[in-house]
């Protein structure tokens, strides 16, 4: 049975999904222990899922093949449900070359076939320059979605949940305080698998909770993993080389998730626990929400259901939009940026505009003005200066417009984007684009367009024929409300 740890505001959700599919949920925090009234095995775990730092998805890492098992657990989760494998995934070692170290908390590192880390000046003896040249190894991968680089550090470590060995340690050590980490450093001598040399160890606070066999296994695991580790790198030479990958133990996927996706979510958590409609949506917003929630949830004890989106962006689905954004935003007077997500995993950056126009309803109207120079995509009139892009959003609708103005008001013409469905956070407007768009050019003539983009984006395997289906009918039904 595939062992898996979970962390970050989906873990009640995920470990219901995970317990009803066969895997095992161990090194449970104790909120989830009394929510599963369980006891939960403090093991090794052969998978660990964390929350992205913004909330948005997971990273899923561990052995290859206990990572794919958990993978298809969740790759059908709802139809605005995206993964990727990390191009740098944790645990990878790499020779890489400082190609910017002008200040800051730390230098960027090329680690070859473009990808590129972050290596923190504290994780470095000496003076870090560009032009050097480093061994290092990923601590903590970045999502395909985010700006971040993965972080890289020059050492050797083997993670196990319970345990670690790191090259850069010596003995036996414990990351807590008092007697129990005492105790941790003086059972290990009575296990029977030995620290390899050049290592140290140190028990991390889950091992506060095992027993004396979980303490063996996990070692055991980690000496393992360590001997492999040092097999991949056995024909590397002792100083790094150019810039590339030599060693990948563990896999690392990404999951994004669209509104969609959190609200499939909801309903895996509310069949353990009292769950609030939009309760993954409202806490993906915000920390500060995400603490509301929880007080909410706990004074209540139960929450009003949710029903099925319409698809239209209205408040059948529950979801507390007007509550949601009137205390953390978006609404009138702030300024978000417009997060245009792609398949592939990327989120590239439209700009940001003002929100002009707030409804409870879940719509904002968000305003920017353009820069001249080139033309508008698909619509064929030029870009000047003075214009300005009005675009309109609607939380939880799979397509929204923006009208291209002159300096004068007079429009220039009408792009609408097909996408997954919107989700307006205080910053930022996110989805993932669809490739199909409509449009509808000053003449009043009304067109879809790039459907051959989509076409390719599901050959590639991009975009599943569900997902893209559903882009279509999106596509056509815009197309005749634009006609009319």
């Amino acid at each position: 049975m595939t062992t898996v740890r979970v962390r970050g505001i989906y873990t009640t959700a995920v470990t219901h999904l995970l317990d009803e599919n066969g895997f095992e949920v161990v090194q449970a925090s104790d909120p989830i222990e009394e929510r599963f009234d369980s006891s939960f095995e403090a093991v090794p775990a052969d998978v660990s899922i964390e929350t992205s730092r913004d909330r948005q998805g997971l990273a899923v890492s561990g052995a290859p093949d206990a990572v794919a098992a958990v993978v298809d657990q969740f790759d059908d989760l709802a139809i605005d449900t995206f993964h990727w494998d990390a191009a740098a995934p944790r645990g990878a070692v790499f020779d890489g070359d400082v190609i910017e170290a002008d200040g800051g908390g730390g230098a960027v590192v090329d680690l070859g076939d473009g990808r590129r880390g972050y290596l923190d000046y504290d994780d470095v003896d000496g003076y870090v320059d560009t032009g050097n040249r480093y061994r290092l190894q990923v601590r903590e991968p970045a999502p395909p979605w985010d700006d971040d680089r993965p972080r890289v550090a020059p050492s050797l470590e083997v993670q196990g949940g319970l345990c670690t060995l790191s090259r850069d340690r010596h003995g036996v050590s414990a990351a807590l305080r008092g007697e129990r980490a005492d105790e941790l450093v003086g059972m290990t001598d009575l296990l029977s698998t030995d620290i390899p040399e050049g290592w140290g160890l140190r028990w991390q606070p889950s091992a506060a909770d095992a027993d004396l066999d979980a303490m063996g296994t996990a070692l055991d695991r980690a000496v393992d993993r360590a001997a492999a580790l040092e097999d991949a790198l056995a024909d590397a030479p002792d100083d790094p080389g150019d810039p590339g990958r030599l060693a990948a133990p563990q896999r690392t996927v990404w999951f994004w998730f669209g509104r969609e996706s959190r609200f499939a979510l909801d309903d895996a958590r509310r069949a353990v626990t009292a769950t609030m409609a939009g309760h993954h949506r409202t806490k993906a917003a915000d920390r500060a929400a995400s603490a509301a929630v929880d007080f909410a949830e706990a004074v209540c004890g139960s929450a009003r259901s949710g029903t099925e989106d319409d698809g239209d962006g209205d408040d059948s689905d529950g979801f507390p939009f007007a509550a949601v954004t009137g205390q953390f935003g978006p609404t009138t007077g702030d300024r978000i940026e417009i997060g245009h997500g792609k398949p592939d995993g990327r989120r590239i950056s439209l700009g940001r505009g003002e929100v002009t126009d707030w409804a409870g309803d879940g719509s904002v109207t968000v305003e920017r003005s353009m820069r001249g120079g080139g033309t508008y995509d698909a619509l064929g009139v030029p870009k000047e200066s003075g214009d300005v892009a009005v675009t309109k959003f609607r939380e939880g609708r799979w397509w929204y417009p923006t009208t291209y103005r002159d300096a004068e008001g007079t429009a220039k013409g009408t792009y609408v984007n097909i996408c997954t469905p919107v989700e307006l956070f205080p910053d930022c407007a996110r989805y993932v684009d669809l490739y199909v768009d409509v449009i509808r050019k000053p003449d009043g003539s009304v067109a879809i367009v790039d459907e051959d983009e989509l076409e390719s984006a599901v050959a590639d395997g991009l975009v599943s024929e569900d997902l893209a289906e559903k882009a279509t009918t999106v596509a056509t039904a815009v197309e005749r409300a634009l006609s009319k």
